[in-house]
């Protein structure tokens, strides 16, 4: 058996490291694998990347002047294929495909023409919409029906709204396909049963971590930073803006009391200028370890997102024995238990104030409970439920 994994990145971000975490199994299993990626350089030996940097540049650039966004890349989707050719794969696994690395209509017509089995593990919406991978800030559900008129068409395209006419030109190519959908989440999964793909066997695998290195991890965060006196608010993304509640982390630090103390990792210089002088802005960490002892060290994450699928921080931060404060968005609670952390109304900052001071002085979670809860986020045994998919095939 032979199996080709493609997806923007390789090792790198939340869907590369996916990747290769399930063609390492592989490996151990004697499964012959590679992944295909198009962003970044990789020194994992099975991955294979496909493009360069200018060309996903230059088909960026093409995609919003005509906004035609998924059908441009068609150098680089026939240098794909022709490398599929040669491996001649049994099955197929798709990842992330809109970070301009393929053309659709190419892809998915070789494909069919091939009947070779596919697996797709969506990690947003953008599978069955026109353009975007996520709706909620904007409350658009036309995709239930049809795309058109987007309301995010400028994120995407710059002079022209395709969003009917791509909408259509997916339910086509999607159609007719030997295909399993995979969500991270049972909020995905039932999206996806509400859509054009509804017919398709869905499958939900969460996503995982590894608890080798997300655990406790004793550091010197507090000290560095002088905060022993404080309870320590965290905030984790990569990417931050309105739609992963940067806004609600300048609200919360006019409101917490003075032994308070907001910290947010992941930003920027650009960031930087949006925050009060009382929030620690943290750019990037050194590596994972060190983001384990910040997480260790912190009374409660804060996940204030509006728009998620099943984020992997949340995980983390329980793998570490502190337990999270999370909107009710997308599959984010989905992670949480009763005993692990809470839900809040999206937008609810009110009550969100509440309860981080709720959960920061009479402390209802426990190190204890958030480390058994961890025990189910193994990456190991989650992915290697993707290798009994293929092997059952």
């Amino acid at each position: 058996m032979k199996i080709v994994q493609i997806n923007a990145t390789c090792g790198a971000g939340s869907t590369g490291k996916i990747c290769v975490a399930v063609s390492k199994l592989l490996n151990e299993n004697g499964v012959e694998n590679y992944i295909f990626y198009s962003l970044n350089q990789s020194d994992y030996e099975q991955g294979i990347k496909y493009m360069s940097s200018k060309q996903t540049t230059i088909q960026a650039i093409k995609s919003h002047a005509f906004g035609n966004y998924g059908f441009n890349s068609k150098g680089a989707t026939k240098k794909l294929i022709k490398k599929l050719e040669e491996i001649s794969p049994d099955i197929i696994h798709l990842h992330n495909l809109h970070s301009h690395n393929v053309d659709l209509t190419l892809l998915f017509n070789y494909i069919k023409e091939r009947k070779i089995k596919i697996f797709w593990t969506f990690h947003d919406c953008w599978a069955f919409t026109g353009y975007c991978p996520h709706f909620f800030m904007t409350k658009c559900y036309k995709w239930q029906t049809g795309c058109n008129e987007c309301p995010q068409r400028k994120e995407y395209s710059w002079f022209f709204d395709k969003s009917a006419k791509l909408y259509e030109k997916k339910k086509s190519l999607f159609s007719g396909l030997d295909m399993t959908i995979i969500t991270p989440s049972q909020w995905l999964a039932d999206l996806v049963k509400q859509s054009f793909l509804k017919d398709y066997p869905v499958k939900v695998i969460n996503n995982g971590i590894n608890l080798e290195v997300f655990k406790p991890t004793e550091g010197d965060f507090v000290k560095k930073y002088s905060l022993e006196d404080k309870k320590i608010i965290l905030g984790v993304a990569f990417g931050w803006g309105r739609r992963k509640g940067l806004d609600v982390f300048v609200e919360l630090a006019k409101r917490l009391p003075e032994n308070y103390q907001i910290v947010l990792v992941g930003t920027s210089d650009d960031i930087d200028k949006m925050l009060p002088n009382n929030i620690i802005s943290i750019h990037r960490t050194q590596n994972q370890q060190q983001l384990a002892e910040i997480y260790t060290a912190s009374s409660v994450l804060v996940n204030p997102t509006r728009e998620e699928n099943y984020p992997t921080v949340n995980m983390e931060s329980i793998a570490c024995g502190t337990p999270v404060i999370t909107f009710n968005t997308g599959g984010s609670p989905e992670i949480l238990n009763e005993n692990t952390g809470s839900v809040v109304d999206i937008d609810d900052v009110d009550t969100l104030e509440m309860e981080i001071i709720r959960v920061c002085e009479t402390e209802p979670f426990s190190k204890e409970d958030c480390l058994e809860r961890a025990k189910s986020f193994n990456e190991i045994e989650k992915f290697s439920q993707y290798v009994e998919l293929y092997t059952n095939i």
